[in-house]
């Protein structure tokens, strides 16, 4: 047991030295993952997945009003990091909207504000600001960097709690896939790449960045609610790690007077 200490001691100074804040929330997070590789993978994968699913040209009036939402959306986050001292971190991002053709209901951001919106998902949300709940929902999973929480909890499971950097020169296309799983690209698994605590934490800052851009932040209530009562798009709570419907609305409904505070200062 006694031998044991120093390796206790390494994996308790490294979960200390990789805590961080999220914005807004103050929630304690878990994270192992450098910017630097997590930002080079991204890449990668995005060009990928473009490589694959061309972006529809930008003269099309739903790829214009997709870009419109994001540059809203991204400089009212730029502004509230500003505001609170991250100045380096509003700089690091380039931002990137592109609108897809895919019957899927589906939109994410990956890190460095690389934001993909498929088209199976417009129905749903109706107008401009039912767009910016979407929107602000998947940049706010970026900013609030819970892919890359969720691949440093991967890593502790599947790669023993190795290091991003020798995961990479050891099993490269395996941790790619990681990566893959974690930010939900290129899997039939893509639901299960945000926990509950996530998506409601990212349901609460996006509702913060639609409001610092302009739009009411009570249109996410109503957007849940639309989303609750279409058969099969809202899965069971039990079955998924989305949060149930009921639930979600709920917490939603409470924050809006919260998110209120940034919509009424614009």
């Amino acid at each position: 047991m006694v031998r044991n200490k120093p390796v206790l001691l390494t994996a308790v100074l490294l979960i200390l030295l990789s805590c961080s804040k999220v914005p807004i929330t103050g929630r304690k997070q878990f994270n192992m993952v450098p910017d630097g590789l997590i930002s080079e993978m991204s890449l990668n994968s995005y060009r990928d997945f473009l490589s694959q699913n061309p972006p529809l040209p930008p003269s099309n009036p739903k790829v214009a009003m997709v870009k419109r939402v994001g540059e809203r959306i991204a400089a009212a986050v730029e502004k509230f990091l500003r505001d609170n001292g991250k100045a380096g971190k509003a700089d690091s991002y380039q931002w990137e909207y592109n609108l897809v053709e895919n019957s899927e209901v589906n939109a994410w951001c990956l890190p460095g504000g690389r934001v993909v919106v498929y088209t199976g998902i417009l129905p749903y949300s109706k107008d401009e600001a039912g767009l910016a709940v979407i929107m602000g929902h998947e940049i706010a999973h970026a900013v609030a960097n819970h892919g890359g929480e969720r691949m440093s909890q991967q890593l502790a499971v599947v790669a023993g709690g190795v290091s991003l950097e020798i995961a990479m020169q050891q099993q490269p296309s395996q941790t790619q896939d990681l990566f893959n799983l974690a930010y939900g690209l290129g899997s039939t698994l893509g639901t299960l790449a945000y926990s509950r605590t996530h998506e409601l934490e990212a349901d609460k800052l996006g509702m913060v960045f639609m409001a610092m851009a302009g739009y009411d932040p009570s249109r996410a209530l109503s957007f849940w609610e639309d989303m609750a009562a279409i058969p099969g798009v809202a899965p069971p709570e039990l079955l998924s790690t989305h949060p149930g419907s009921e639930r979600r609305i709920k917490a939603i409904r409470e924050y809006i007077p919260k998110a209120n505070i940034y919509f009424v200062n614009q």
